[in-house]
């Protein structure tokens, strides 16, 4: 009796509104809508519709087929719900056909009440599958038809509010009653963006023009990382339809030109995925100072996209002209946000923190995004580029790392990447990529490009950072620094270039023993000592002198052939009067095991005499050489070598020198 009392005093309350809005409400005027009418009438709409809800939640699940009295219990409620929808239709249909100006205080219980009822409308809808659990067909024409009155209502509360104009002399209460109704439109968007495509659109439409429209009066009021977060869930899950569609058409085969259902699906979709990176991107250059708090969100959207697009190897295998197609509608749209976000701090210091919570799927889209950030950078302003390039300065200041730092670290850990290896579009020509790339490959052309049109003032950054990535423990990393080094020395002027090359020089002295960042200094020298000049080369000789024993570790690395013929005649000359001594004094001074890392270098750098020079060593080097490795292989011993890696290095330089040296060695030593 209760239930059926509550079904029949809503009855009587929704026809008493009828009755209001089609006979009482043509005869007021505009001004006086809201005191004689609205804010009477319409609170007791709201609990109406509320009371209706809850009533049709208690009884559900006794609904049956057989069970016709609450079947018409319950479609008599639905059937009332749909008249209260209408009757607010009329509402705001009467409202809309002033011709005069609207002022928001005329009208303000009108937008409350009817965002509530369409937000428990929409929410009925889209929990009915649910709700009625298999009995939804006894209902389905009544939701369908309240779905439809809230569709248009929602579509005409819209229209009158776009109607109504706040100039500088609104009120707070205006300020704070639009405000609330964009917030409850932003609500509303996450319950129907599964329900109706068009719909959801258009009240994001309606959302960013309001807020930007009264952006001087709102900005400080709107809840900005709300607004942000929905449009990246949005985006996100618009992307991963997408991403789902083509690799369902990927595996059935169906014909990439062809009209069919999926197709025309897939192009719907993608084209609202651009809607929202477009629109994301709009309120970000509108209200940009406010999203402090939406930079790590809008980080981790970036990251999640691209992680699940190839080439990554989390991404779902789809056609090519999908992967097109998706990248020239979507992603393409995702550019200008980060160009938009560069200049912001806050941005910034998200992507530079030095702590990075990163699972192993979203490691790849920040490298990505390191190299499209350098890619913009050289155009940028003096204070955008100190913000990027030379990492935090104070102690009060948000850690960030510098944007180089940052992408060595990003391609270290990128270890699956590397070792697939994926391929990905190498540097643009004409507009299209000329050809697939290691990611290495794709990380050292961009990052040279960035070296060269680097400012000078940022070169202690490069410098250190490239130092510090040659002597990291990746071997991969390592090299890409190496690389990027020798764009610098070749890029730069010859003095940068001999400067390096002494840098580099003296970190091998001060290198302790053979360890792996030996070799990469040693690697670099190399490399970048080809690109000396003569005279520079000269000047190395004379600051690391051949004659002095202690520059034998340098000088067993330096490639000999580089020189002028005469100079390397006399640089060959004297490592091998400097090497000399070095092994007759550990002969003479009982062959101390804890020496023989000195006589290795020396024979080090003899090795590297003999092998460039061949037949150009004078005989009376080959003879005093021959001697010595009689000498020495005399001392070598078979248990030393199985348990000591210091004889074993001697053992290998003598074998290797013997086999040069062969022809010149007396019968017995052989």
């Amino acid at each position: 009796m209760k239930d059926c009392h509550i079904v029949i005093l809503s009855l009587c309350v929704a026809g008493v509104l009828k009755i209001l809005t089609e006979m009482f409400l043509p005869h007021l005027n505009l001004a006086d809508l809201e005191e004689e009418c609205f804010s009477k009438v319409l609170p007791k709409v709201d609990k109406v519709f509320s009371d209706l809800m809850e009533e049709i939640a208690s009884q559900i699940g006794g609904l049956t087929s057989q069970n016709t009295e609450l079947r018409a219990l319950l479609r008599n409620a639905l059937q009332m719900m749909v008249q209260v929808l209408e009757t607010l239709s009329g509402c705001v249909r009467h409202v809309c056909s002033f011709e005069e100006s609207l002022a928001l205080d005329t009208i303000r219980s009108l937008p409350s009440c009817i965002l509530k009822v369409l937000k428990n409308t929409f929410q009925y809808c889209k929990e009915s599958e649910t709700v009625y659990n298999g009995r939804l067909s006894l209902v389905v024409d009544l939701l369908q038809a309240l779905f439809k009155e809230a569709y248009s209502l929602q579509k005409g509360l819209m229209e009158l509010l776009d109607r109504i104009s706040l100039d500088s002399s609104a009120t707070e209460e205006d300020a704070c009653d639009m405000v609330i109704v964009i917030h409850s439109l932003l609500d509303i968007c996450s319950i129907i963006s599964n329900l109706d495509i068009t719909l959801h659109a258009n009240t994001w439409k309606f959302i960013i023009k309001q807020s930007i429209k009264y952006q001087g009066l709102l900005e400080e009021r709107l809840r900005h990382s709300d607004i942000v977060c929905r449009l990246c869930d949005d985006l996100l899950a618009s992307f991963h339809s997408c991403m789902e569609l083509a690799e369902q058409m990927k595996q059935s085969g169906a014909p990439e030109s062809s009209q069919s259902v999926e197709r025309k699906f897939f192009q719907k979709t993608a084209k609202m995925c651009r809607f929202f990176a477009n629109t994301l991107v709009h309120y970000i250059k509108e209200f940009k100072p406010y999203l402090s708090k939406s930079c790590g969100r809008l980080h981790h959207l970036y990251l999640q996209m691209y992680s699940k697009f190839p080439p990554s190897v989390y991404a779902p295998v789809i056609s090519d002209a999908h992967c097109n197609e998706i990248n020239s509608v979507i992603l393409v749209a995702m550019d200008p946000l980060i160009t938009h976000l560069l200049p912001f701090r806050p941005f910034a210091e998200v992507v530079l923190a030095e702590t990075q919570q990163f699972g192993p799927e979203l490691v790849f889209p920040q490298c990505l995004l390191l190299v499209n950030i350098m890619d913009k950078l050289p155009s940028l302003p003096e204070e955008v580029l100190n913000l990027w390039f030379q990492g935090s300065q104070f102690h009060e200041e948000t850690p960030r790392l510098p944007v180089f730092q940052a992408l060595f670290l990003s391609f270290q850990q990128c270890s699956t990447e590397r070792a697939v290896p994926i391929l990905v579009p190498g540097v643009m020509m004409n507009g299209q990529a000329q050809s697939q790339v290691t990611l290495h490959q794709h990380a050292c052309v961009h990052l040279s490009a960035c070296i060269a049109s680097l400012p000078p003032a940022y070169f202690p950054q490069l410098e250190h950072t490239l130092l510090t990535a040659l002597l990291c423990p990746d071997a991969q990393t390592a090299l890409l620094a190496a690389d990027a080094w020798c764009f610098l020395v070749r890029y730069g002027t010859a003095e940068l270039c001999q400067h390096h090359v002494t840098l580099v020089s003296h970190l091998i002295k001060s290198c302790p023993g053979d360890c792996y960042q030996l070799s990469q200094l040693t690697f670099l020298l190399r490399r970048m000592f080809v690109m000396m000049t003569p005279n520079h080369q000269i000047e190395f000789v004379e600051k690391f002198s051949s004659r002095e024993p202690q520059n034998l570790c340098i000088w067993q690395h330096v490639p000999l052939r580089e020189f002028a013929l005469d100079v390397r005649k006399r640089v060959e000359d004297d490592i091998v009067k400097s090497a000399i001594p070095v092994c007759t004094s550990w002969l003479d001074g009982g062959c101390k095991l804890g020496q023989l890392e000195k006589v290795n270098t020396a024979l080090s750098a003899v090795l590297s005499v003999f092998r460039d020079s061949g037949d150009a060593v004078e005989e009376a080097q080959l003879q005093a050489v021959s001697r010595l490795l009689a000498q020495l292989w005399m001392r070598m011993s078979v248990s030393q070598v199985l348990s000591q890696p210091a004889v074993q290095c001697t053992l290998r330089l003598l074998l290797l020198l013997s086999v040069i040296l062969v022809q010149s060695m007396e019968p017995q030593v052989l």
